[in-house]
This record gives structure tokens, C-alpha cells and sequence, in this order.
């Protein structure tokens, strides 16, 4: 009987600690997000969101370390890397491939995977020797025998970090050149992937303890090709099943199911993508631009204009819960070994291996481009090479000794991209000439998904210019997407010369959150 009691009491006192840590998490969170509110109202661009609530993070972090000395405590404030990819990063990730402008990602899709590819690479081994070549010279305190550490550390710190870019450059407020918000935002979503392919192999070479040679660069080549192709094929692949489903059935006429079942088929190509070693970001970004590009017809009127804000609410507190974290997890983290030297030195590597990729890869693209990128764009382009918690959560898998080190290292790192360079964007971006005005109207209908209206507006009449056909790859997939495509999954039909399908659009435009279409 004793025992019971004491047993139940125990039960009691554990969920009362957790009831009263939930309580401060969502108090934080409100602070957070009314920190976003007072900012979008006094037009205080100097402190980006994302860097209130990282400072808001870490306030309550360093309060919470001077009060309290329990481990179960700050376990329960610390950023866990598990509850950031499957929790908090899918509906950001999710958000922002629904309302993507899809016209000016697919144009500047060679740019954007030079950027993602070539520049990761050059970046992470411009990084890493320079990590290597320090330590060999004894200025940091980090593995001087075998270079796959410091190797490591460039891959997962030279990832762009698509969370932090969309959080600041996609900022409506900020109205950035679409050709430079399509540029850094597809380079932060494509090279998540290099990242953490790269991660992969220098962690099996580092396990093994060899060096990587020639010999074995077409295996990681390959390892890469296998797991970009891979995951859009599984993205696409689960985004039409349920594009298939939804315009075969009626569920339409419910409305709550019809919203729920669409994030389930989003989350699920997450999950399936990283269950089997692929990525899952890249899985869930072209599952959602497939859901606009047909789904999103399918859909009925009320979720048509619930669904957007529906996701953009949920990226919101997301994004909020994620910088909340890594600010808080600076004082609750528990590290033991700061290196400023290091972490100085870090910071100057990724700018130079960031000036060594842009410059140089604008200036071969530019070479076939139409569309030049101009010199103070590419300025911006290497300015905004913001790094977030992807990279502070492969910081929590680095292997060795000095795992401490490199942790603290990045996350010193995040906090400084975040709120530097984060906090000086809207300067960079005004005297650059990249940011549009506020009356700035879009750049013309998307290629895949022509302009919608707002709600209450009437639609227009197709422009016969929509039925002109596009040179080469495009109109093929054109003429494939209007005669097979849309009839088997939905979207618009557009008329053209020999069709009479009824012009129909939905109230609302996907897209017009985050990009601002």
C-alpha cells in the first residue's frame, strides 16, 4: 500500500513538472510571437524575427541555468534534434514548397543546383582543410591526425539553412527581387541534401578511420545523385497519389478531413523519405508544389481559403519553437568547452568559402543565363548564407572527443548569422537596389499555375498569349501536363485555340504567403 502511494506521488510530481514546463514553453512562445508582432508594426527590420525569438530563447535559457541546477530540468529546455526534424521542420519546409512561385524556382533551377551542389562542396572542403590545417598548426584544440573531422564540420556548417531563410529573406515585409529570394532559397532547400549526404560519408570514412581519396569520390557522387533523384521522385510520387484521391473522391464535401488528410500525405513522404535514408526536406518540397500545382483545385471552397493560412500558422509556430530552442539551448545546453578562437576563426572560413563559391559560380552561370545575376545581387547572394538548426543538429551527431567543441562552435555560429547578418539584410537588400517597393506588382503568371485572385474578385477571361507554345522542354511538358496530367490529378485547365474547357479558379492563389505573389 505504502508503495502505491509513494508511486502515485511520484506520477504526480513528474506530471506537474511537465504540466509547469509546458506552461513556461508556451508563455516563451507567446513572447515570441508577440516580439514578431510589435516588429512588423514599428517596421524594426534591424531585429528580425527569428532573432527576437532566438533572443527571447536565450534570456530564458540563462534564467533558467541560474535558477535551477536539475538535469531533468534542462534535458527539457535543450534542443533535441529528434523534435526539430520531425515535429518542427516539416509543416516550415511543407509551407514553403505550397505557396513556392514555381515559375521562378524552375527557371533559375540550374543556377540554383549549381549553388546547392558545386558550392557545398567547395565550401565544405574550403572549411574543413582550413579547420584541418589549424589544428595541425596547434591554434585549435580540435583531431590533427586524420582531416574527416574537421571534414565533418565543413559539411554540416556549410549547408544554408532553408529554416532561417525563409524566416528572414521570406519575410513579406522585406518584398526581396524575386530572382534572389528563388536563388538563396532554392540553394538552401537543394543543399540540404549535399550536406548531409557529405555528413554520411565522412562519418563512415571517420568510423573506419581512412582518408578520403579520388578513388572514392564518384561512390559519394553517386550516393548524392541516388538520394536527390530519389527523394523528388518520392515527393512527386506521394503528391500525386493524393492529388489522385482527392479529385476521384468527395471528400471535399468534408472539409476537416479533406485539410487533415492533405498535411498526413505531406508528412508521410517526410517520413517514408528519411526512414529510408533519403531526405526528407526535399521529399516534403516537391510533395508540396506538386499539391498546389493540381491538389489545391481539388479542394473545396472553404479549404481552398483555410488551408494556406492554415499552414502558414503552423510554419509560424515552428519557426518560433525553433530559434525559441537554440536560443535557450546555449545556457541549457551543458557544454563544457568554448573555443572563441575557433569559433572566430569558423565564421571567417564560411565567408570565405562562401566568397569562393558564389563569385565564381555567378560568374560561369551568368555565361548562359538570359537573366544576368548583376554583382550586388551576388554581394547579397554571399551575405545571406545564413546558417540555422540543421546544422546545429548535425553538430549533435559529430563523433570524437571534441564533439563539445564543435557544437558549441556552430551554434556561436547560428547565433551570428542569425542576428548579424540576419539583422542587417534589410540595409544590404535597400542599398543594393533588392528590394522591391511595397506597390511592386508581380512579375507575370507562373508557368505552371497562372496568376489567381483574391478573394471576392471576379476571374478574368484567359489571354489568348496562354496558349502560344513554349520553345522545347517546356511545351512538351505542357502539352503533356493539359491533355493527361490535369485531367487525371487536377489543376487549372487553360484554354487554348482548339479547347473549350471552362476557364475555373480557385478564391485564392497558393503562393501568395511567404513569396509574396
Amino acid at each position: 500500500m505504502w508503495a502505491m502511494r509513494r508511486r502515485l506521488d511520484e506520477d504526480d510530481g513528474t506530471h506537474e513538472f511537465h504540466a509547469l514546463n509546458t506552461l513556461l514553453l508556451v508563455v516563451v512562445l507567446g513572447l515570441c510571437l508577440l516580439s514578431a508582432y510589435l516588429i512588423k508594426k514599428y517596421r524594426f527590420y534591424f531585429m528580425p524575427e527569428s532573432s527576437a525569438a532566438l533572443c527571447v530563447g536565450l534570456v530564458v535559457g540563462g534564467i533558467a541555468r541560474l535558477i535551477t541546477h536539475s538535469d531533468e530540468e534542462l534535458d527539457f529546455l535543450s534542443f533535441s534534434p529528434e523534435l526539430f526534424f520531425f515535429l518542427l521542420l516539416p509543416p516550415i519546409i511543407f509551407e514553403a514548397g505550397y505557396t513556392l512561385r514555381r515559375k521562378n524556382f524552375f527557371r533559375n533551377l540550374g543556377t540554383i543546383t549549381m549553388y546547392a551542389v558545386v558550392g557545398t562542396l567547395i565550401s565544405t572542403f574550403v572549411v574543413g582543410y582550413f579547420t584541418y590545417a589549424c589544428a595541425r598548426a596547434g591554434i585549435v584544440d580540435v583531431d590533427a591526425t586524420n582531416p574527416m573531422e574537421a571534414l565533418l564540420f565543413g559539411a554540416l556548417i556549410s549547408a544554408v539553412d532553408p529554416v532561417a531563410t525563409l524566416s528572414i529573406m521570406g519575410s513579406p515585409e522585406l518584398n526581396c527581387d524575386p530572382l534572389l529570394y528563388s536563388l538563396v532559397f532554392g540553394e538552401s532547400v537543394l543543399n540540404d541534401a549535399v550536406a548531409i549526404v557529405l555528413f554520411r560519408t565522412f562519418y563512415n570514412y571517420y568510423e573506419e578511420g581512412a582518408e578520403l581519396d579520388q578513388s572514392k569520390i564518384p561512390v559519394a557522387l553517386f550516393e548524392f545523385l541516388f538520394v536527390t533523384i530519389g527523394s523528388i521522385l518520392m515527393g512527386v510520387a506521394t503528391g500525386l497519389i493524393c492529388s489522385y484521391l482527392f479529385r476521384h473522391t468527395r471528400i471535399r464535401d468534408y472539409p476537416k478531413y479533406e485539410i487533415s488528410l492533405l498535411f498526413l500525405f505531406a508528412y508521410g513522404a517526410y517520413a517514408l523519405a528519411e526512414s529510408i535514408e533519403l531526405s526528407g526536406i526535399m521529399a516534403l518540397f516537391f510533395c508540396g508544389i506538386v499539391l498546389a500545382h493540381y491538389n489545391s483545385y481539388n479542394l473545396s471552397k472553404t479549404s481552398q481559403t483555410t488551408a494556406e493560412e492554415i499552414f502558414a500558422a503552423l510554419s509560424t509556430v515552428a519557426e518560433s519553437f525553433v530559434f525559441m530552442y537554440m536560443g535557450m539551448g546555449f545556457f541549457t545546453g551543458r557544454f563544457k568547452t568554448w573555443d572563441h578562437t575557433f569559433v572566430v576563426l569558423a565564421i571567417v572560413f564560411c565567408l570565405l568559402g562562401r566568397i569562393l563559391n558564389v563569385f565564381p559560380l555567378s560568374f560561369m552561370c551568368n555565361l548562359v543565363r538570359k537573366q544576368k545575376i548583376p554583382w550586388k545581387m551576388q554581394v547579397v547572394i554571399w551575405f545571406a548564407g545564413l546558417r540555422g538548426a540543421i546544422a546545429f543538429a548535425l553538430s549533435q551527431n559529430m563523433p570524437g572527443p571534441h564533439k563539445d567543441v564543435y557544437e558549441t562552435t556552430t551554434l556561436s555560429i547560428v547565433i551570428f548569422t542569425t542576428v548579424v547578418c540576419g539583422g542587417l539584410t534589410e540595409p544590404m537588400l535597400r542599398h543594393a537596389g533588392m528590394k522591391r517597393g511595397t506597390d511592386a506588382v508581380s512579375d507575370g503568371d507562373d508557368d505552371l499555375h497562372t496568376e489567381l485572385l483574391e478573394v471576392g474578385q471576379e476571374a478574368p477571361q484567359p489571354q489568348r498569349r496562354l496558349s502560344i507554345p513554349a520553345p522545347g522542354l517546356h511545351a512538351a511538358f505542357r502539352e503533356l501536363d493539359q491533355r493527361y496530367l490535369k485531367p487525371l490529378f487536377g489543376g487549372q485547365m487553360m484554354p487554348g485555340p482548339d479547347t473549350s474547357v471552362p476557364h475555373r479558379a480557385p478564391l485564392r492563389r497558393p503562393g501568395a504567403g511567404v513569396n509574396g505573389d
